[in-house]
């Protein structure tokens, strides 16, 4: 076997072992993601840079923490909070993600529609989200889980045209180490206001209950078909999947924010209010090559995150009030899920003829994130902690830590972002 033989092979292991991990990553850089990097690149430069170092392995953490939940169990987030937690809190998560989800669905096609009508500026922005939710509806409906989530993960390669765009343009990059290896933190509500935006996007409380959600059913899936062993080495290549999908979705992170920071940044561009005026104000100052790439991206990065957000929600709902649901099944075998779903997506659509400011609803979805994520992140503690529950797949101390971590961060820039709009 030549080198080339056996790289091809490697590659191709590798890429079979990512599953429900790289789809919930990729789906972490959506247009809300991108919006949320872009204004902090443009407003503050580099200086935001380091958020994608730290927050790396403590969204890892939680990601894994979530996985184990739903192979473990075979259920959901909200299967799991329902059946052994009171009724209240599981409808409070219910209540409390509704909006954010919505909200962030239909800023995600909004975005989508802006700029695909930049590239196509002869069909209307409406037209193309009209067309966008359609499509979107129709291969969640119609197709198999097991189809949906292989398109998902091939989607998972647009975003690599973000990692492209700063080799397009000049970069210090002794500055740019700087700025990721040495926090710099401003005493003041703009910085704390994206600071929040970003730990909100990036650590977002609906990819807890996706990620469960995945692993139980790939779990349940597999189950129907051959006996599965849930031993170490099958807990090994969920990590894997995991930290892989988790360092690639802070690297595109990276990316966005570094680009925007030399960009836009330099040239005086410091506030983004739409999605695609962060791609077209690279246009001038980068080149056709990078706006393009950019616009692409956000487009494909829509079909990733759209099915992810609202399949979510589907799940939150069905398994809040116990109703049938999965992707894997039909309409008429899960009529509250899909509904849901549909609900979901076609008020998504609706934000746009209320005149609602996608900037604004992807930058207030975000902070919401943060201000909900410590709440989440207390309880999908709590159950991993819950030998009842966990048996003996239980945190162990470096999760214990990682988790706390990363509950202090988004607590402590929660509170300070509290203080400031009250000062």
């Amino acid at each position: 076997m030549n080198k080339l033989t056996s790289f091809k092979v490697r590659i191709a292991r590798t890429w079979k072992v990512l599953g429900p991990g790289m789809i919930t990553g990729a789906s972490d850089d959506d247009p809300s993601g991108i919006a949320t990097y872009s204004q902090a690149g443009a407003a503050f430069g580099l200086s935001t840079l380091w958020t994608a170092l730290i927050t790396y392995p403590l969204m890892a953490a939680i990601q894994e923490m979530c996985a184990r939940i739903g192979i473990v169990t075979c259920k959901g987030l909200s299967g799991v909070l329902r059946e052994h937690y009171p009724k209240k809190l599981g409808v409070a998560m219910m209540v409390f993600s509704f909006p954010a989800i919505v909200l962030n669905i239909g800023a995600d096609i909004e975005g989508m529609g802006a700029v695909a009508h930049m590239l196509l500026p002869a069909v209307p922005v409406f037209a193309f989200e009209i067309f966008f939710t359609g499509l979107i509806l129709f291969c969640v409906i119609r197709w198999p889980y097991q189809r949906l989530a292989g398109v998902l993960k091939w989607l998972c390669l647009v975003l690599l045209l973000y990692l492209v765009i700063p080799f397009l343009v000049h970069v210090k990059w002794g500055a740019v180490l700087r700025h990721t290896v040495i926090p710099t933190i401003r005493m003041d509500k703009g910085f704390f206001e994206i600071l929040v935006a970003i730990l909100g996007t990036t650590i977002s409380p609906y990819l807890f209950f996706w990620q469960a959600t995945m692993e139980a059913e790939d779990i349940t899936n597999a189950r129907s078909h051959r006996k599965v062993v849930i031993d170490r080495k099958f807990m090994e290549k969920m990590e894997k999947d995991v930290y892989s999908g988790m360092l690639f979705s802070n690297m595109v992170m990276f990316f966005i924010i570094l680009t925007t920071g030399v960009v836009l940044f330099n040239a005086g561009q410091h506030t983004i209010d739409t999605v695609e005026q962060a791609a077209s104000a690279l246009e001038p100052l980068a080149g056709k090559m990078a706006y393009a790439l950019f616009a692409i991206g956000v487009i494909g990065t829509g079909f990733l995150a759209i099915p992810v957000l609202a399949g979510s929600l589907s799940y939150i709902v069905a398994e809040t009030f116990n109703w049938r649901q999965g992707l894997d099944k039909k309409f008429n075998q899960a009529p509250g899920f899909y509904i849901t779903l549909v609900f979901s997506l076609l008020a998504g659509l609706c934000l746009d003829f209320f005149h609602i400011s996608p900037i604004q609803a992807l930058l207030y979805t975000a902070i919401l994130y943060g201000l909900t994520s410590p709440v989440m992140i207390v309880l999908v503690m709590h159950i991993c902690n819950n030998t009842k529950i966990m048996g003996a797949a239980v945190n162990k101390r470096g999760s214990n830590i990682l988790g706390g971590l990363a509950l202090v961060l988004m607590t402590l820039s929660a509170i300070a972002l509290v203080w400031f709009q009250f000062r």
